[in-house]
């Protein structure tokens, strides 16, 4: 079979195939006996898919990837609409080969690590399990030669482009076995994760709050009534996942506003929604910028509004205790939810609900 070269444009579809490639794609098509899978949404944030529209096209594309066997999907109970994870199957990688075939050797070319005089961060490939691109081995070998001592810590993507000559080439590395305790990281190769700026929307008094909202729709609404309430000093956009990244941006944030502030959270009651938040706190208290509390008024009114209207919903990692534990007495109703298989999405708080407020409260 001869696939379309197409199919290569399809933005969640080349992420996909990256961190296939990075993970498994250089070993002998026999090395693994299970399928390579990623969580759909964790695959929307990394391909930098998080809008309504982007959302939906990578849905459609990757329904036309598994209508043709490239992608096998797996949807939410009783949800068909709802992807939840997707996986290579075995048999197309293949496949994947031919359609990004500058990323792959013939397998007729030799490499022996052992041949190799490697630095010493990377002599560890002599014995380790190579499943990486050899080339991306000898550039990161080449980096380290340099032996500069005085090398200052710049974002990943710069670092990337300056080793492969690919700003994205170690973003995809990072995730693969090339990456663990006793090999490489981004403090030896001087580099740091930079997450997006906030965008955020100052209100119309300072009042000491800050409301972050998860999604772009209720971010809006909420901004628009805040104009209204006089509720926060600002509404800050947290972009779903990348807010846990991106919390560091706080602090140009809070630099900007005039007294000290708190940081409240909203976002969708799931436990993603949940993760994002608890997540950040822990980073935030790292960086001694304020914690990231629960918007209890808004959690209170979204179980109230959404419980009867929860959809079914099925994650491969449920929300822990801690993540519970956030929601204050909160808790216990958001687990009968959760533990139910079901979500509820935070736009059931939007501008019709909001318009009807005058008031809102800790």
């Amino acid at each position: 079979m001869t696939d379309d070269p197409k199919l290569r444009e399809l933005p969640v579809f080349r992420e996909l195939h990256d961190q296939w490639l990075a993970n498994r794609g250089y070993a002998t098509p026999d090395a693994f006996q299970r399928p390579f899978s990623r969580d759909w949404e964790a695959l929307l944030a990394d391909a930098q898919l998080v809008s309504a529209e982007q959302r939906n096209e990578a849905a459609r594309d990757a329904h036309r990837l598994a209508s043709i066997g490239l992608l096998q999907i797996r949807t939410v109970r009783h949800r068909p609409e709802y992807i939840q994870r997707v996986s290579v199957p075995l048999e197309a990688e293949p496949r994947l080969r031919n359609l990004f075939p500058e990323c792959h050797l013939d397998p007729a070319d030799d490499f022996d690590p052992s041949t190799i005089p490697w630095e010493p961060e990377m002599q560890f490939v002599v014995v380790a399990r190579a499943t990486v691109n050899p080339q991306d081995l000898l550039r990161l070998n080449d980096f380290f030669k340099s032996r500069d001592g005085q090398r200052p810590v710049v974002p990943i993507k710069e670092r990337s482009l300056q080793i492969f000559g690919d700003e994205k080439r170690l973003d995809t590395l990072v995730g693969s076995a090339l990456f663990r305790a006793d090999r490489l990281s981004l403090d030896l190769l001087r580099c740091e994760i930079v997450g997006e700026p906030l965008g955020w929307r100052r209100g119309p008094t300072d009042t000491g709050k800050i409301l972050v909202v998860e999604n772009a729709a209720t971010w809006h609404s909420y901004s628009r009534w805040n104009a209204h309430v006089r509720q926060f000093t600002a509404v800050v956009y947290g972009c779903g996942n990348r807010f846990s990244e991106s919390v560091h941006h706080l602090a140009h944030i809070l630099s900007e506003l005039s007294t000290p502030q708190r940081v409240f959270y909203f976002g969708d009651l799931d436990a993603q929604g949940l993760r994002i938040p608890t997540q950040a706190s822990a980073k935030a208290a790292a960086l001694n910028l304020p914690r990231v509390e629960a918007d209890i008024w808004s959690y209170t009114h979204l179980l109230e509004n959404g419980k009867n209207r929860a959809v079914p919903y099925e994650t491969a990692e449920p929300a822990s205790q801690a993540e519970y534990e956030w929601l204050s007495h909160l808790a216990g109703p958001v687990r009968q939810v959760l533990e139910s298989g079901r979500r509820v999405a935070q736009e059931h708080i939007g501008w019709d609900f909001l318009s009807g407020q005058t008031k809102w409260s800790c």
